[in-house]
């Protein structure tokens, strides 16, 4: 039988009785917990991927095309086609900052027009990363191109421009599957297809990383 809610859908930062936490692993840019949690009356474990988070930049031409980059994730040994993207590695770098920074660094050009597009949480169930994806407009080269700093799987960064519509039917035939990529350009979509849609400004409360780090849920860097 379902069980329906009452009151407003929006997420809320509710965390449970932590019981218990063991750091079991420490990597470059995340670590690894063990937490006893008690919720509903159950003590569970659960294991956590304190994340650091992470920005997405949606490039968005006069011509609406979005720009993707090929790039190669160990993880799955596959190249991808992906948003330009990096993680908030960087102390007290603010978000725009950094989403300005990568932009320069992955796909040699800037933007004059920046936006909020959408926020999400990557892996709720076992990692705390966060994600915002910003809209960026009025596309201009970098006159000495791609600001080159990161190494092996950065090295070489091709980029193409994707008609929107035709990235949609990429993502829903499932030959798009970076998960900025995919949730970017479906984000654009829906709002390119209702001009009564307004997008939150580029400097528009986080308030999901704000209630991370109210709960210990950003590594420190």
């Amino acid at each position: 039988m379902l069980t329906f809610w009452s009151g407003t859908v929006k997420d809320s930062l509710e965390p449970a009785t932590l019981v218990d936490n063991e750091t079991v692993h420490v990597g470059g840019k995340w670590k690894v917990n063990v937490e006893t949690i008690d919720i509903a009356g159950q003590r569970v474990k659960r294991d956590i991927v304190i994340h650091p988070g992470a920005v997405a930049i949606l490039v968005l031409n006069d011509r609406d095309e979005v720009l993707l980059i090929r790039q190669y994730r160990q993880a799955l040994g596959m190249f991808l086609f992906e948003t330009p993207a990096g993680l908030l590695d960087i102390p007290n770098e603010n978000p725009l900052d950094a989403a300005q920074r990568e932009l320069a660094e992955e796909a040699g050009v800037r933007a004059d027009r920046w936006d909020t597009l959408v926020d999400f949480y990557n892996s709720p169930g076992g990692s705390s990363e966060a994600i915002r994806i910003y809209l960026a407009r009025e596309i201009a080269e970098l006159s000495d191109g791609r600001v080159v700093t990161g190494e092996a799987e950065e090295i070489d960064l091709p980029c193409v421009w994707i008609p929107l519509e035709r990235a949609v039917e990429l993502v829903l035939g499932g030959d798009l599957g970076n998960p900025t990529a995919v949730v970017g350009i479906l984000a654009a979509w829906a709002w390119r297809s209702d001009s009564r849609r307004v997008l939150r400004g580029a400097d528009a409360p986080w308030t999901a990383r704000e209630g991370l780090k109210s709960i210990g849920r950003l590594p420190p860097v």
